[in-house]
């Protein structure tokens, strides 16, 4: 499925066949404009999904996972990410895309690179894909201490 795009950032245009890729773009669309609706609109609701990373830990529940975008969104900290080197899979029900995101994290004051290894697990709602699961983690300690550092003051 990711013959086509080699990155994911949201500016691509998507194939408009309601496809878990077209999922994929839109969050990343919503997450790189701080678009805390949109974002809401390609995870599933409810008490069912479930986040895990190291900057907000363990998440269960849509309310839970919204608080974490919502208090990135809301300060001074603008994140924006890149998914590459990744492999897409799936089946009538579900879907897989298991990479990187590589990008920045700007302050006023500061700007560091990021990157992270990043799955994403969709499923079928509805008729409609649905991000039910997200988890990243981080292979440097001192950029994590140091975003951790941004993010949290």
């Amino acid at each position: 499925m990711n013959g086509q795009l080699i990155e994911i950032d949201g500016d691509q245009t998507k194939q408009g066949d309601g496809s878990p890729l077209d999922t994929l773009i839109e969050f990343y669309r919503a997450f790189n404009s701080a678009d805390l609706a949109g974002i809401e609109a390609t995870w599933f609701d409810g008490a069912t999904p479930s986040m895990d990373n190291p900057i907000g830990g363990i998440r269960r529940g849509w309310d839970q996972i919204a608080e974490g975008y919502s208090k990135l969104f809301q300060g001074q900290v603008k994140v924006h990410v890149t998914f590459h080197d990744f492999t897409s899979q799936g089946g009538d029900d579900w879907h897989l895309f298991v990479g990187r995101e590589r990008g920045t994290c700007r302050t006023p004051k500061e700007t560091l690179d990021v990157a992270f290894r990043t799955t994403r697990w969709f499923v079928r709602k509805n008729g409609s894909w649905r991000q039910l699961h997200h988890h990243g983690s981080v292979e440097d300690p001192k950029m994590l201490a140091d975003y951790q550092r941004l993010i949290f003051g």
